[in-house]
């Protein structure tokens, strides 16, 4: 899985792709795939904490202002939505996310679907500011609910300032690392994408992904 995560940042074509990898056997399976990899230390309190770690590491000059940090169960990806984030931190804040329309009606009160709020600038709703991120169905009342796309895209100077924080009461409340980034005052921009790649969060996710990629396979596609 994590190896075809790799393959899709690579097929983004926006630089440098580095796996932070907290043990052996992650490190290996990239490095076995021909893709870089960093040892980081196992027991970091989160995902940005990690890719703090392993930029330090792997660019100690501070060659490079911008970062994106994409997660490891996110096989499916496709790498239009890499291009997104970095697009949306270029139109200001601190970071930057990406969200889909739900569509799936269980995935409104499905926990391990976190929805995002988001005061948008227009009416189109394809770019805003985050407000708010919750496992809870939220907003209340009628209209569109989002899907928030574990994907995020950083200022240095602004995963400096945020690995530089404790675990804020809401993130550890919520198990969301960026509520520590809102309760601290930092803006997060957000873009709307017409897909959702699929996260693999349950065993269900993972036969699914399985089953995603025997099919491709099958078609004689990459």
């Amino acid at each position: 899985m994590i190896v075809r995560v790799w393959e899709r940042a690579s097929h983004a074509g926006l630089g440098r792709v580095v796996v932070a990898a907290g043990d052996d056997a992650i490190a290996d399976a990239v490095r076995a795939a021909g893709g870089e990899a960093v040892m980081t230390e196992p027991d970091l309190p989160s995902g940005s904490d990690r890719i703090h770690q392993a930029l330090q590491r792997v660019d100690p000059d501070g060659q490079y202002e911008t970062i994106i940090n994409l997660q490891g169960d996110l096989p499916t990806i496709a790498p239009e939505l890499i291009l997104a984030v970095k697009q949306a931190l270029l139109s200001g804040g601190d970071m930057a996310s990406l969200v889909a329309e739900i569509s799936d009606h269980d995935e409104r009160t499905d926990p391990n679907c976190v929805k995002a709020v988001i005061a948008w600038d227009d009416k189109t709703n394809r770019r805003g500011r985050a407000l708010y991120f919750t496992r809870a169905t939220a907003p209340h009342g009628d209209g569109p609910l989002y899907h928030h796309i574990g994907i995020y895209a950083y200022r240095r100077a602004a995963l400096e300032r945020f690995v530089s924080l404790p675990p804020s009461p809401l993130e550890l409340r919520e198990r969301l690392e960026q509520l520590r980034a809102l309760e601290d005052g930092m803006s997060i921009r957000m873009a709307r994408v017409d897909t959702v790649p699929l996260g693999v969060d349950t065993r269900q996710d993972l036969d699914k992904a399985r089953e995603q990629f025997e099919r491709i396979a099958g078609d004689g596609h990459d």
